[in-house]
């Protein structure tokens, strides 16, 4: 089987949020959940994701070192470039990639660019937060706390509060979440985030896609805009747009970003 590894989220290598991708294309079926999960763990990175094709296009599914989860961004940002550009290459601009959280469409852009349509999160304010969350992230005392489908997001009132943050992992990983969001308004962007995610297996992610259906509605509405520019301000660096847009089906954001290849592999 071949193995792609590509940054996610960034117009350089050795930046952004790296991503394993394995075409299942010449397979009936997938592996057994056991090997997709020993292939992740193997591979040691935030992500691994594995595709097929169906009739209506291609199944996704996305497994951390340690766990399989519902969504995630830049594992698809980097399955949608090596259907583009390395296997598939198909004519048309879009392709849609089923999955746990429903059906996902990447397109294709200009100069690179590639854009995920994914569902908006919903969030609600926490009036009763886990002792673990203050505990573990520590700093200075947040404005907000609101609870989305799978996070946590913890809103800061500047850049530098979320940059000073250096959080208990330990303490973190008690937090019943997939994981914990920090915000803040960016000093050259609308916002900056990081995100903690000890409990799904990796302490803080580079770059977090999936995360940005929960940051862009609320920084949509806290600013009046419905298209902004993020940063996620880990060590590796990443730059995200996103765009609100309603569909009969419901609220849906655009998230888009570049991707490098950085290897192609064989498993054995």
């Amino acid at each position: 089987m071949t193995i792609y590894q590509l940054d996610a989220f960034t117009d350089q290598l050795y930046a952004g949020n790296p991503a394993a991708v394995v075409p299942l294309t010449h397979l009936d079926a997938w592996l057994p959940d056991a090997q997709m999960q020993a292939i992740a763990t193997e591979n040691n990175l935030a992500e691994t994701a594995f595709y097929r094709r169906t009739e209506a296009g291609y199944h996704i599914r996305w497994f951390t070192p340690t766990v399989e989860v519902d969504l995630c961004g830049h594992a698809t940002l980097a399955t949608g470039y090596v259907i583009f550009f390395l296997e598939d290459k198909p004519s048309a601009d879009h392709i849609t990639l089923d999955s746990r959280s429903g059906p996902l469409r990447v397109c294709r852009g200009e100069a690179g660019w590639l854009t995920l349509d994914f569902p908006a999160d919903v969030l609600l304010k926490a009036s009763v937060q886990p002792p673990a969350l203050m505990a573990g992230l520590g700093g200075p005392k947040p404005l907000e706390v609101h609870r989305g489908k799978t996070d946590f997001m913890v809103v800061y009132a500047t850049q530098a509060d979320v940059e000073a943050l250096t959080p208990d992992f330990r303490e973190l990983a008690n937090v019943p979440a997939r994981g914990v969001i920090v915000t803040a308004p960016g000093t050259d962007v609308d916002f900056v985030s990081r995100f903690f995610g000890p409990q799904s297996g990796i302490d803080e992610d580079p770059v977090t896609g999936s995360a940005h259906t929960t940051l862009a509605p609320y920084w949509g509405e806290r600013l009046s805009k419905t298209e902004l520019t993020a940063r996620q301000l880990s060590r590796r660096g990443g730059y995200l747009r996103c765009k609100l847009h309603d569909t009969p089906t419901g609220h849906r954001v655009d998230i888009s970003g570049q991707v490098q290849l950085y290897l192609k592999g064989e498993l054995v």
